[in-house]
């Protein structure tokens, strides 16, 4: 099988325009090369190594949505270039810092000041107070259905806790400290998150979530083996489970040097890792794990001269078997209709040996 990159332009070729992204981008044309299976199979096939027919590609297989936008809840605005503060659904008070690209918790705010107070102090979100039908009904006029739709439901079980208790030190000293207490609001916490995307899968056909628990620096993990398995584990995995019972596939972004916990990743189910290349060896993951677990690998050539070497190091270092899609993050027209077609044919060509 030899499969051809059409020129440029060609109008010939269908193309997409993508919307409006999560984090300020969107509006790329891209093209849409001729496909033997439905998207969403095939994009299945990858999550679980299971044949698929080329590797998924973000620009085009997926359409990307942050749970703030499904439920009203507070959110920044990642195109703007100032910094400025807003609330989370939790009451955490954050700053959008441009210069990091991204959200830090305000200096200074503390939601919680005892991890044994949750109960009295933490107010979950009452879903009743937000109009989840109608923004989910208004999303779902922009979503295409032969395209996966991801939800990225933003702070895990962890990340919550460490936002509701002002930072990370205090994060730990509770889990060192008091284990119970914090094993009762991460299991809270799973109930509340279950409830959401219960809601959700009510009015859209959830394929794809994204969930951010980050467990360490780029030097270590910020919490070891034991409190992973006797803390954070259990209700990781019931969501998890609550997550595949849905048929929805999981991926976790995860920060940091995290080694030592992806053999429990592998246990816990997740599909794809979305995780650091400068803290972590990814492709020794793949070796090592790549027939339980999966990889979202960033595809970002600059130049067209850089296309054909960069789509071929990704599909040969991290296609075998499957498990693996690329986020295609090039701008320049040219270089992303160059690019997806690369990715779509090399792929086809490698995965029909």
């Amino acid at each position: 099988m030899k499969l051809t990159t059409p020129t440029f332009g060609d109008s010939s070729v269908k193309t997409y325009i993508t919307p409006p992204s999560m984090f300020g981008g969107g509006g790329v044309t891209v093209p849409i090369p001729e496909r033997p299976i439905p998207i969403r199979e095939n994009f299945r096939r990858a999550a679980k190594r299971d044949k698929p027919v080329w590797l998924p590609n973000s620009a085009t297989d997926i359409d990307a949505v942050m749970v703030a936008n499904l439920t009203g809840w507070g959110e920044c605005d990642w195109s703007r270039t100032d910094r400025y503060d807003w609330v989370d659904q939790f009451g955490c008070i954050w700053t959008y810092v441009p210069e990091a690209g991204g959200p830090m918790l305000k200096i200074g705010t503390k939601s919680l000041e005892d991890i044994c107070d949750w109960k009295r102090d933490v107010k979950f979100p009452n879903l009743a107070d937000y109009k989840i039908a109608e923004l989910c009904a208004e999303y779902a006029k922009t979503h295409d259905p032969e395209r996966v739709l991801q939800v990225n439901v933003g702070l895990g079980c962890t990340e919550r806790m460490v936002a509701l208790l002002g930072g990370y030190e205090e994060a730990m000293c509770a889990m060192a400290l008091e284990p119970d207490a914090v094993s009762g609001f991460l299991e809270a916490f799973v109930d509340a998150e279950i409830e959401v995307v219960s809601k959700l899968c009510e009015y859209l056909p959830i394929d794809l979530i994204t969930y951010h628990d980050d467990w360490g620096t780029e030097r270590d993990t910020f919490f070891g083996e034991a409190m992973m398995e006797n803390i954070v584990y259990n209700p990781t995995k019931r969501l998890f489970d609550f997550f595949r019972s849905k048929d929805i596939i999981i991926e976790h972004h995860c920060c940091g040097n995290i080694k030592r916990f992806v053999p429990y990743q592998v246990k816990l189910g997740v599909d794809f890792l979305q995780i650091q290349d400068r803290a972590n060896d990814i492709p020794a993951f793949k070796r090592n794990f790549g027939s339980g677990i999966g990889f979202e690998r960033v595809l970002a050539p600059l130049k067209a001269e850089d296309v054909s070497r960069e789509v071929c190091e990704l599909v040969d270092v991290y296609g075998k078997g499957g498990g693996a899609f690329a986020s295609l993050t090039a701008v320049d027209p040219e270089v992303v209709w160059n690019t997806t077609f690369e990715l779509n044919n090399y792929s086809q060509e490698y995965y029909s040996l």
